[in-house]
């Protein structure tokens, strides 16, 4: 029975991560109960499955599937199988539980929520960001203001895809706003008038001291809630600026005490991650005046090579450029960063707000569990639009709500403990792989992995193909169980063991 359980539940993802996630999908629309089909796979999508088990409701699944027949899909290859996304989720049996509280006090400034947009095209004009408060979102980064407006290229964006996935990772080469220092004003004081209870950090870059203080003076006055002081964007064309000046402590130092000068608002230092220590950095800015720090900001990229005209992407007119990388792809690189901020003990008392791969609430939830207070979303919300924030809010309180927290604030660094150096990690047991027969399917890929990548400890039956362990060879490496796409292999208990050393 659990085996048909879990065997149900890879189907489902595999199914729904097929769905277009479409704009007034045809497929909502079709449904006779008046079901919203796509937002309930879009939570499936976002690793929300109690939300998409609340808006299936009773009378889902009997009916001839119109919104299978509606489906785009069909249009690539064959229409989403929604009748068995549907049909095979659990039904609603909780009583209405309690959610957490996921306000969020940081700084001195109270977040409805810990979801923000970061510094970017997703947070550049009034209308957009309107759009994405009217949504649900705590706060926004306003798009970098700056005393110009850069010249930009087209295009400017290039994506890293792989197998189904086409949104890997993304290269931008797209510099700060493009409206001048008066329009973005204008719609920061604006929608501070329209959304009193929002956020607005102003995300600000000056070529000079007198420019920082400037610039910080005027978002007070515009009615900014914090400065965020862009150190790190890797593609500006002009020496001086983004993560020139994120690299040198003595660059953030002098800036951040200029835009304290300037400001009596709560100060963020964005942190460029195209640096080995970044706590040198983040504990200048600390010490000339910043109250947090904003981590990370995108990578230094090159994208790909076309082998045929051998120009990079993105590529204008034949040419490209190093640029920034950001997406899914980074987050393991940017919980490196946090954390390394969150245990350096000059910077206890700095607010951290993460950013760096962040698409689902779980995402979320790890940066919060390494120690951040707040987090910012970018890539995920191009790729997706703002309406990730449903499920970003209801699977995050669902989570705190289940785990027993009652607060945001109660997950806060909760995973720091945890992360130790490597020479007080144990290494006098060992964690064997447990082989679930019920489960396998016979294709072998444990078996290649373990020959070719591994300790050649896995041998298939000659009569069934399913996989056994040879624990002569076993070093308990758990290769196997990241390759099997069935769950059919487990960690086992744990043995106390003494190796001996080699030679």
């Amino acid at each position: 029975m659990e085996y048909a359980s879990e065997y149900m539940m890879l189907r489902r993802e595999c199914e729904s991560a097929r769905c277009l996630l479409c704009y007034q999908a045809p497929c909502s629309a079709a449904c006779p109960s008046g079901i919203d089909i796509s937002g309930l796979i879009r939570s499936l999508r976002f690793e929300n499955q109690s939300g998409a088990i609340r808006k299936k409701g009773a009378s889902c699944g009997f009916c001839q599937a119109p919104c299978m027949n509606a489906c785009l899909r069909k249009k690539i290859d064959r229409p989403v199988d929604i009748r068995t996304i549907v049909m095979e989720l659990p039904e609603d049996r909780r009583e209405e539980a309690e959610k957490a509280d996921l306000t969020v006090h940081s700084m001195g400034i109270t977040f409805e929520n810990p979801f923000l947009l970061s510094s970017s095209i997703v947070g550049s004009n009034y209308e957009m960001v309107a759009k994405a408060f009217d949504m649900g979102w705590a706060g926004v980064a306003f798009k970098t203001i700056g005393m110009f407006v850069p010249e930009e290229t087209s295009p400017r964006f290039s994506a890293l895809s792989k197998e189904s996935n086409p949104f890997l990772g993304l290269k931008n080469i797209e510099q700060i706003s493009d409206h001048s220092l008066e329009e973005n004003m204008d719609f920061i004081r604006r929608l501070k008038k329209d959304y009193p209870t929002k956020i607005i950090l102003a995300s600000i870059m000056g070529r000079n001291e007198q420019e920082w203080t400037y610039l910080a003076r005027k978002m007070e006055e515009a009615g900014a809630d914090a400065i965020e002081c862009n150190f790190s964007c890797p593609h500006m064309s002009g020496s001086g600026l983004g993560s020139d000046v994120g690299t040198q402590p003595d660059l953030v130092a002098r800036y951040t005490a200029a835009v304290r000068k300037g400001t009596r608002l709560p100060i963020l230092a964005k942190m460029t991650p195209n640096i080995t220590n970044m706590e040198l950095p983040a504990e200048a800015a600390v010490e000339a005046g910043a109250d947090g720090l904003a981590a990370i900001n995108t990578i230094k990229s090159v994208m790909n090579v076309d082998l045929h005209s051998f120009v990079s992407a993105p590529a204008v007119t034949g040419k490209s450029s190093v640029g920034g990388y950001s997406g899914k792809a980074v987050k393991p690189i940017a919980l490196r960063f946090i954390q390394d901020l969150r245990k350096d003990p000059k910077l206890a008392g700095a607010a951290i707000s993460g950013m760096g791969g962040i698409e689902t609430w779980r995402d979320a939830a790890e940066f919060i569990a390494l120690g951040c207070e707040t987090v910012q979303v970018t890539t995920a919300v191009m790729q997706y639009g703002y309406r990730i924030i449903d499920d970003l809010k209801d699977g995050l309180a669902e989570y705190l709500a289940s785990e027993g927290f009652h607060s945001v604030e109660e997950l806060v660094g909760r995973a720091i403990p945890n992360l130790v150096p490597t020479d007080e990690l144990d290494r006098h047991s060992v964690a064997y792989p447990a082989f679930h027969s019920s489960k396998c399917i016979s294709c072998g890929r444990c078996y290649i992995s373990c020959f070719d990548g591994g300790h050649q400890a896995i041998h298939l039956s000659p009569v069934t193909g399913k996989a056994g362990m040879d624990p002569g060879k076993c070093v308990g490496c758990e290769l196997c169980l990241l390759v099997c796409p069935v769950g059919a292999i487990s960690e086992g208990k744990r043995r106390r063991e003494v190796r001996q050393k080699a030679g």
